[in-house]
């Protein structure tokens, strides 16, 4: 069976900095790519940036320049630096792989962003 584990979150002050950390386990095929959502109370999920298998990278622009999308080089792993963290990034994080036209998810870690 398939699982995402998120970890990482936490409440950190404006300005702060956190990584978010995605371990898959199981068997999965055909992985196009690795990324990140999140999802706001009262708002819809929304993309934030994702890695390609290739290594080719994506930034919502709403995070661009702050956050940084990467993967390990030999394992299924994806992470999330974020740096000069506003409050409007306050969310559940969730961990997303697309992988033959299916999408995988993981439970989500809570990232608040408070003073």
């Amino acid at each position: 069976q398939v699982q995402l584990v998120e970890s990482g979150g936490g409440l950190v002050q404006p300005g702060g900095s956190l990584r978010l950390s995605c371990a898959a386990s199981g068997t999965i095929f055909r992985i196009t790519a690795m990324g990140w959502y999140r999802q706001a109370p009262g708002k819809e999920r929304e993309f934030v940036a994702s890695i390609t298998d290739g290594g080719v990278t994506i930034h919502a622009d709403s995070v661009k320049g702050r956050f940084t999308v990467t993967r390990d080089n030999a394992k299924i792993r994806a992470y999330l630096e974020m740096n000069s963290l506003e409050s409007e990034d306050t969310a559940v994080y969730y961990c997303n792989i697309r992988a033959n036209f299916h999408d995988y998810w993981g439970q989500g870690t809570q990232v608040t962003v408070s003073s």
